[in-house]
């Protein structure tokens, strides 16, 4: 007889953690007009692969966006998780813990980066301090990153960080404005292999 597994909801872990140069928590209320200002200043990197740049969200509309990913962390259902810069304190990259297996305990991390922190490492950093947070906290048995097989900055990243390109998955979804059929890059590392 097994023993029933604990609701996601009801999981303990810590709500935050420090890098080198990094505060990265949890999205709090009052938190989308540093987003916003920081998406507004990005705009133009953000474009070509993420669809939420395509949205013309007010600030407002980060806002709800922000609150409500507040909720989902406190739910467990996703893990939004956003760097600030120590020494300047704004917010430097956005990044989290996403569609989530708690049973399998499969953690896939995404990330953006506000133009004016790029090419400095700090997505690289904060990748790495997310992926020892799923190890230590969550006891993550996979972690995975995927991007548009054109992104090559993006692949960089788990590239750099010793994962696993596991395949390329070919025409998966369309592009941000909805026209080409893209392939999707998947690295990972897996509990007895990568770590």
């Amino acid at each position: 007889m097994t023993t029933p597994k604990k609701p996601p909801i009801l999981l303990d872990f810590p709500d935050r953690f420090e890098t080198d140069r990094l505060l990265v928590r949890l999205p709090l209320p009052g938190d989308g007009q540093e987003t916003y200002k920081a998406m507004m200043e990005s705009m133009d990197e953000l474009k070509p692969w993420m669809h939420f740049a395509h949205n013309n969200q007010t600030e407002e509309d980060v806002e709800q966006v922000i609150r409500e990913a507040h909720v989902k962390f406190l739910q467990r259902s996703d893990l939004r998780l956003m760097g600030f810069h120590k020494e300047t304190g704004e917010l430097a990259v956005s990044s989290g813990l996403h569609r989530i297996n708690w049973d399998s305990r499969v953690f896939e991390i995404g990330y953006w980066v506000r133009t004016k922190y790029a090419n400095q490492g700090l997505v690289t950093e904060l990748v790495s301090g997310l992926e020892q947070y799923a190890i230590r906290e969550l006891q993550a048995n996979r972690i995975l990153i995927r991007c548009d097989a054109r992104n090559e900055r993006s692949a960089k990243v788990p590239e750099r960080l010793g994962y696993t390109l596991e395949g390329i998955m070919r025409g998966e979804e369309y592009d941000v404005y909805g026209q080409l059929l893209t392939d999707t890059k998947v690295y990972a590392k897996v509990r007895g292999h990568e770590f």
